[in-house]
């Protein structure tokens, strides 16, 4: 057993949970935002808060979130911010394929795709201003 899992602390049983990673990215207009990594990335909404301005999206299985920016939380978008502090790496089978779709669907090309390093990697600007590298390894 690892440290994290186990009982909590009212001593009950933790169901079965994976320990994971995600991100939520966060946007100044959430509805384009969700609607840009749908077509570009071709994800898929698993849920939605109410009334919108939160989602959690897949991308064949690889889950991440996104977020109407909450300045009141110190959740601040690339616009706001003037840059981002996290780089994405999304990994598929097609590089080129996805980075051609996302730039189709309003990303800015920022490193068209090349191998290097033991990667087939290239990176998109997508509108909100998150980076993303979109790769496969070579071998």
């Amino acid at each position: 057993m690892t440290p994290i899992e186990g009982t909590v602390s009212n001593s009950s049983p933790v169901p079965s949970v994976r320990t994971a990673i995600t991100a939520t990215l966060s946007v100044c207009d959430w509805s384009k935002a969700v609607a840009f990594y749908k077509q570009a990335f071709m994800a898929a909404e698993t849920y939605s808060v109410p009334g919108g301005g939160v989602c959690r999206l897949s991308v064949d299985g690889a889950e991440f979130w996104v977020a109407e920016e909450s300045p009141p939380h110190q959740n601040f978008s690339p616009e706001t911010l003037g840059g981002c502090s996290v780089r994405m790496l999304l990994i598929v089978a097609d590089p080129a394929a996805v980075c051609a779709r996302a730039v189709a669907a309003g990303a800015k090309l920022v490193q068209p795709v090349t191998d290097e390093h033991g990667w087939r990697i290239g990176r998109i600007a997508d509108p909100a201003g998150h980076h993303w590298e979109i790769a496969r390894p070579l071998h």
